[in-house]
């Protein structure tokens, strides 16, 4: 059988700022990139930016095609601004164009075609994209994926079509647990880091973040403020910290406009811990300077931080508290660990994780339990700097090319299956 030289990826988040709400942006921006570095053309359909170019050549081999803009036009938040109305569009649209632009004429050159779909919102398009195959009898030509980052909205999904329609994927052996819960035996293909970060961050960044956090420890915690996310037990965590005789840390916190940010910042308060606001600033230099001034133990910068930004201060800090209690993977710390930080992990989906031999992993959401793990580190450099080694050299194991290669090698089994039964 002809092995897919073209790929399709289906996904409501994307590359642009307006696409980007949790990790899984970052996730199909890099698999983009990753499969068109190693020689297939690629192309991401997204929810976009609304005021960008519909169709973007943004490198050789990867197109980006931004879709219901004008739906998006009337929703400008973010991708997720009217979900439902996109989700209806994208299941109506995308999967025509797809066989009609895409598919067809990869099948006329005798080309073949990997789709792969990324979490709920794509399920229903998933579906028509194969019964549409179908009908026009081109099934056998596209090898169709759909990929579980998370348990989000798994009770829209119709598994018995779906499971019909595509072979189904996730990211680690516990969201493989989550999914056979549903009557579903996913295939495993974890989630990368692009090779590039291997590199570490930009001396410039890091040092900036150094000069702004000074002699204190500084913990870091970035992501949505979800209580998935574990930001009470780092709250607690801290507080328990400065308690302590011999630890003057801050915290350095990046969240978002969620709800449960409110309930963060009261228990802070509750505990007397002066929080600080950095709000927006023109360029990195003054938020460095901002975040110096900050007199706060708590700093809450409610800016924009690119990834150059994000890396830097991963290395800077004296550990990234990704902590959660429900992580599907746990990119976040695989990009901690590459940056040259000390990644802090929860216990579920973070296979790579290792405690007290490449990273900190607590089990429960006490705060004790992460303020006892924190002191060890905190009081022993030399523990500290075996775990940062030790984590980039376990982020090297985990690059998009060892993703990619690994999915073609299940690719025979996978093409095997559908193929069986594409008539």
């Amino acid at each position: 059988m002809v092995r897919p030289s073209r790929v399709v990826l289906l996904c409501f988040e994307g590359p642009d700022l307006y696409s980007q709400v949790g990790g899984l942006g970052v996730r199909v921006t890099e698999l983009a990139d990753a499969f068109a570095d190693r020689g297939y053309a690629v192309d991401l359909i997204f929810i976009g930016d609304p005021k960008a170019a519909p169709v973007e050549e943004c490198r050789p081999g990867l197109r980006l095609r931004r879709w219901s803009q004008w739906i998006s036009a009337y929703h400008p938040r973010d991708v997720y601004d009217g979900e439902i109305g996109k989700i209806n569009d994208f299941t109506a649209s995308v999967p025509p164009f797809v066989v009609d632009q895409l598919i067809a004429p990869a099948a006329a050159r005798g080309e073949r075609v990997l789709v792969m779909a990324e979490e709920w919102q794509t399920a229903p398009a998933t579906i028509a994209l194969d019964r549409l195959l179908r009908e026009r009898r081109l099934r056998h030509v596209a090898t169709i994926l759909w990929n579980a980052n998370n348990t989000y909205g798994f009770r829209t999904i119709d598994w018995t079509a779906l499971k019909a329609a595509a072979t189904i994927t996730t990211v680690s052996k516990y969201m493989k647990f989550e999914l056979s819960s549903r009557g579903v035996q996913p295939l495993v293909i974890h989630n990368g880091i692009p090779e590039r970060l291997l590199a570490g961050p930009s001396r410039l960044h890091v040092e900036g973040w150094r000069r702004a956090l000074g002699d204190r420890p500084a913990l870091v915690k970035v992501g949505r403020f979800d209580p998935d996310k574990r930001w009470l037990q780092a709250i607690d965590a801290v507080e328990r910290l400065v308690r302590s005789d011999d630890v003057d840390t801050r915290l350095i916190m990046r969240g978002g406009n969620q709800p449960h940010g409110a309930e963060v910042i009261r228990r802070a308060v509750s505990y007397g811990l002066e929080v600080s606001a950095v709000e927006r600033v023109g360029s990195d230099e003054q938020l460095f300077e901002a975040v110096a001034r900050a007199p706060g133990r708590i700093i809450d910068v409610r800016t924009f931080l690119s990834q150059e930004l994000l890396y830097g201060l991963y290395a800077a800090g004296e550990a990234v508290l990704a902590n959660s209690g429900k992580e599907p993977f746990g990119l976040v710390g695989l990009e901690v660990m590459a940056a040259g930080g000390l990644a802090v992990c929860g216990s579920t989906g973070e296979e790579y994780a290792e405690p007290f031999v490449n990273a900190i992993v607590v089990d429960t959401d006490d705060g004790r339990e992460l303020a006892a793990a924190l002191l060890a580190v905190l009081r022993d450099h030399e523990l500290s700097e075996r775990l940062r080694a030790a984590g980039r050299e376990t982020a090297k194991r985990y690059t998009w090319p060892g993703v990619i290669a690994m999915l073609e090698k299940k690719l025979e089994f996978i093409e095997a299956a559908q193929f069986e039964g594409a008539f």
